[in-house]
């Protein structure tokens, strides 16, 4: 299991699937080039497989803070049948990877779902749209589920139900989800931290990222603010599956310069690298 520390935090790596993306990976990055193909692949080699495919990981991640609660961030792509099943490699692992965590579905106390792409809200509910984690308040931005047609898969097969079972939290903008306790040592010491959210749109309306930070550590699980490391070599690089290409840009743009200028590690879904430090991509025009 792969972590990492920020204070009074672990935040853990959760493997939930790794598959190949369809298609030619030149496809959903129009705008890169050969320099920023040559440098995604220093930074990520095993997301360049054979016949120029993407092979990428679909990742979560679990915040374990003082006193053993958790804070699960996004929730893979789910069982066989869930929404991603037409594209991505399911079933996913995520609920055997808890276990060998040793986290229990009533260990998790919030969900945050950076937002709703079904690769990324997969084991929020059973085959049967029960909760996975019904002790769980599931955090989401109001701006994202907003967007949802009535007849959307998000709707239907999540939205819907953590709404009905009164476990969906629809927020607004940058919230402050929990505060580390205070005093201990090492890192941590004086300054117990705290886990936020961080609005960060353009590949969805509502899309967020999460700040955790104890101590003199920064650790930002970004979602889908980048997807390739060809958007870590140059983040001004769209995908192609991004909903507003220019506010995704810019969002990407202020949260790796503020990561690097705090010398934050990033924690990204789709990487082939659970924890990537921030000075590993390059200001761009």
């Amino acid at each position: 299991m792969i972590a990492r520390r920020a204070g009074t935090f672990e935040v853990l790596a959760l493997l939930d699937a790794h598959g190949p993306f369809p298609g030619k990976r030149q496809d959903h990055f129009a705008g890169a080039t050969a320099s920023d193909w040559r440098r995604a692949e220093r930074i990520d080699p095993a997301a360049f497989g054979p016949d120029d495919t993407w092979e990428l990981d679909f990742r979560c991640y679990a915040i374990r803070g003082p006193g053993g609660r958790v804070t699960l961030v996004d929730t893979g792509i789910g069982p066989a049948g869930s929404p991603a099943s037409g594209w991505a490699p399911v079933p996913g692992q995520l609920p055997e990877v808890l276990t060998a965590a040793g986290i229990g579905a009533s260990d998790v106390d919030t969900v945050v779902l950076t937002h709703l792409h079904e690769d990324h809200y997969g084991w929020a509910v059973a085959p049967d749209r029960t909760p996975m984690f019904p002790e769980a308040r599931h955090v989401v931005q109001r701006a994202e589920t907003a967007t949802l047609g009535e007849h959307d898969s998000a709707m239907s097969y999540v939205v819907g139900p953590l709404r009905a079972a009164g476990l969906l939290d629809e927020v607004d903008g940058r919230v402050r989800l929990l505060s580390g306790a205070r005093g201990g040592s090492g890192a941590g010491r004086g300054h117990g931290g705290a886990v936020t959210l961080v609005p960060t749109p353009g590949h969805t309306a509502g899309h967020q990222s999460v700040l955790v930070e104890g101590g003199a550590r920064r650790i930002m699980v970004t979602g889908d603010v980048l997807v390739h490391a060809v958007q870590l070599a140059n983040p001004a690089v769209s995908y192609g599956f991004e909903r507003d290409k220019e506010a995704a840009r810019q969002s990407r743009q202020r949260l790796l310069a503020e990561a690097r200028r705090t010398r934050a590690v990033l924690a990204t879904p789709h990487l082939n690298r659970a924890f990537v430090p921030a000075v590993e991509s390059r200001e761009s025009g």
